[in-house]
């Protein structure tokens, strides 16, 4: 997944390097989720391998990093999958969620405009 520009500085100036060895050489090119994206299309491991055809889909494949605990300081190897896009997006859905509504309520904030149950 590309690292937007805001959380760019969160990252370790390695990470390349860091995400490279999560997914190509501990994964071997193949996606890590077991199951815990939430999609429930894939019993065990997915099969689906950087470069290939998605099953399913037949989409191509692209292997990302995902932070399980979705804090990009945290690059213990514990914390971190090789997911594909797939897996990737659907692992991070409730976080986006939560993002997206903060940055909203910001932007309405900006604007001037108070929350609802605001004193």
């Amino acid at each position: 997944m590309p690292i937007r520009p805001e959380n760019r500085a969160r990252y370790p100036k390695d990470w390349p390097d860091i995400s490279r060895t999560i997914r190509f050489e501990r994964a071997k090119g193949r996606c890590e989720c077991l199951g815990e994206c939430g999609r429930g299309t894939h019993p065990g491991r997915c099969p689906n391998v950087h470069g290939k055809p998605a099953y399913g889909t037949g989409s191509h494949v692209i292997l990302t990093t995902a932070h399980l605990d979705h804090t990009p300081e945290n690059c213990d190897p514990a914390n971190l999958r090789a997911m594909c896009q797939g897996c990737h997006l659907h692992y991070d859905k409730g976080h986006h969620r939560e993002t997206a509504a903060a940055t909203r309520r910001a932007a309405r904030e900006a604007d001037g405009q108070l929350a609802l149950d605001a004193p």
